[in-house]
């Protein structure tokens, strides 16, 4: 990815920052359905750690870094996070080839530029939808999360046991950009098309399957590829 990439990455995560913050003004007892048991509490207190962790990933170079807990004051969880938040963007806004430790190849700071910005897309939406309705997915950032997914989030989780390897190939296919994308060895079984926001809920996300189309081959969707809440502690920033 260009600098420039990098660049739209940051602005996006800015964005997408500013929006999750603006649902924590709400009741944060509110369960978010597609992260398990969590509450809009417990993802808050996720992505909160997680931007800490991060960037102590960059500025320290290393991945053991246990952020603090979110407050207990529900009205002073959104100024925490937001702290988190500018406090990341400041540690990202540098060149992409910077050095820094990462769970997956590269090692460096565009790794977390991009693995932050798809991210913190996903739970805004998560955010967005517990309290009643996720605006859409931008599709080129949904896009580039399918992408991410199947080139560093699968062979994390499968890694580290959370999820079993493929047994045949599945082809996406986003129909509104005309990208591609095939996960799984061999020829591929089937043909899943829809819009790069579809397809990127479906590879993140328990998700009904209104919006696919099956080209051929078998119908099923794999189970998603990405933790969604439940198999992890409450507010754990780790993947």
């Amino acid at each position: 990815m260009s600098a420039h990439g990098f660049a739209s990455l940051l602005r996006l995560l800015r964005q997408e920052s500013d929006a999750f913050s603006a649902c924590l003004e709400h009741d944060l007892s509110v369960p978010v359905p597609h992260c398990g048991d969590w509450t809009l509490r417990d993802l808050a207190e996720h992505m909160g750690r997680g931007n800490r962790w991060a960037a102590v990933a960059v500025t320290d170079k290393r991945g053991d870094y246990e952020a603090p807990p979110a407050p207990r004051v529900d009205t002073e969880v959104r100024g925490w996070f937001d702290a988190s938040a500018d406090e990341l963007l400041a540690v990202l806004d540098t060149d992409p080839a910077v050095e820094a430790w990462t769970f997956s190849p590269p090692h460096t700071v565009g790794f977390w530029q991009r693995r932050r910005a798809q991210e913190t897309l996903i739970h805004r939406w998560d955010a967005q939808n517990a309290l009643g309705g996720g605006l859409p997915l931008g599709p080129e950032l949904a896009a580039d999360g399918v992408a991410e997914v199947f080139d560093t989030m699968a062979p994390r989780q499968i890694a580290r046991g959370r999820a079993e390897p493929p047994r045949h190939a599945l082809r996406f296919r986003a129909t509104d950009i005309g990208q591609s994308w095939t996960y799984g060895p061999g020829e591929p079984v089937a043909e899943i098309s829809g819009t790069a926001e579809r397809s990127c809920y479906g590879v993140t996300r328990p998700t009904p399957r209104e919006g696919f189309q099956r080209a051929r081959g078998r119908s099923a969707l794999p189970p998603p590829a990405q933790p969604t809440g439940g198999g992890l502690p409450r507010g754990s920033p780790a993947w």
